[in-house]
């Protein structure tokens, strides 16, 4: 299994940003695009070489690692003339860290198996401040061999690099995860929110539960309620962290998966419906956890 030195990243947002910087401090030599010329500034001045484009990037480069917004993205950047697969240096490792539909990351990747390339999906999980972090958890899709290649790549940017079986195998698991923790994050905002109209302290609601059967993530971890948890978004005026879009995102592409599978999940249906209201509110840049303001009626845009 051949070593990998030379990356090149594609994508350059919140999250890919600092991940692509992460990489460089690993000691790997990192090319970057973007089509914002500020985030491809951003990167330089963190020790990354700027490319003019996708095939500029990849060119020579014994991996590739995009972080895209959407499946389409995704599609575009890896097809076509000037993409990915027709300008990689032959038996390259191509990792999609973007959070997609599996319909497109099964594709995408039997495009690039078919031109004898290594392809995992790979989403994350962890927001803004795990990418800047490097306690990232991904979930790996591909073959075992490929999973082997691409766990060295994916290590310098992660807290955990999880196996979840083949192609599309990692996105069916993040859009399971994050169905999972809408969920979690509404009911454990109403749960504050009941408790605090009913004379019992927020703290010591956090105090007790937090060590009882309610006891989850974003309770203990990502606290919506101002106070309990110094690190958690509620105590920074509820600035992402992981936005509301961003959430919302995962749940439209949680139903869509649903609907494909025959799969009832009336709380993820009721979920996404909550958050697309907490969006039309004036909430779409605001840290998911922040619903808790809308569930209490104290929400002002």
């Amino acid at each position: 299994m051949a070593k990998v030195n030379s990356i090149a990243f594609i994508g350059l947002g919140n999250m890919g940003g600092p991940m692509a910087v992460n990489l460089v401090k690993a000691g790997f030599s990192v090319t970057a695009f973007d089509l914002s010329q500020a985030a491809l500034e951003a990167a330089k001045s963190h020790g990354c070489t700027a490319a003019k484009s996708v095939a500029d990037a990849v060119a020579g480069k014994d991996a590739v690692i995009t972080m895209l917004p959407a499946g389409k993205h995704v599609r575009a950047v890896y097809g076509g003339d000037d993409g990915i697969i027709a300008n990689a240096a032959p038996g390259a490792l191509f990792c999609d860290c973007s959070t997609i539909d599996v319909q497109s990351a099964r594709d995408v990747a039997a495009q690039s198996k078919d031109k004898g390339f290594a392809f995992v999906d790979s989403p994350v999980s962890g927001g803004v401040a795990a990418a800047d972090a490097g306690t990232l958890a991904f979930m790996v899709g591909g073959t075992d061999e490929d999973f082997a290649r691409a766990k060295p790549v994916l290590e310098p940017m992660a807290k955990a690099v999880l196996y979840a079986g083949e192609a599309g195998a990692g996105q069916a698991a993040k859009i399971c995860n994050n169905m999972l923790l809408g969920i979690c994050m509404i009911g454990t905002s109403e749960a504050f929110v009941l408790a605090k109209k009913l004379g019992l302290d927020p703290q010591r609601f956090f105090d007790i539960s937090s060590k009882a059967s309610g006891q989850n993530w974003s309770m203990t971890s990502y606290c919506p309620q101002a106070g309990p948890v110094p690190a958690s978004p509620a105590n920074n005026d509820y600035k992402p962290g992981f936005a509301t879009a961003m959430m919302l995102k995962d749940l439209r592409l949680a139903q869509d998966a649903a609907q494909s599978a025959g799969a009832a999940t009336p709380l993820g249906a009721q979920a996404q419906a909550l958050y697309a209201l907490f969006a039309e509110l004036g909430g779409a840049d605001t840290d998911f956890s922040g619903i808790i303001k809308m569930l209490d009626g104290e929400w002002q845009q």
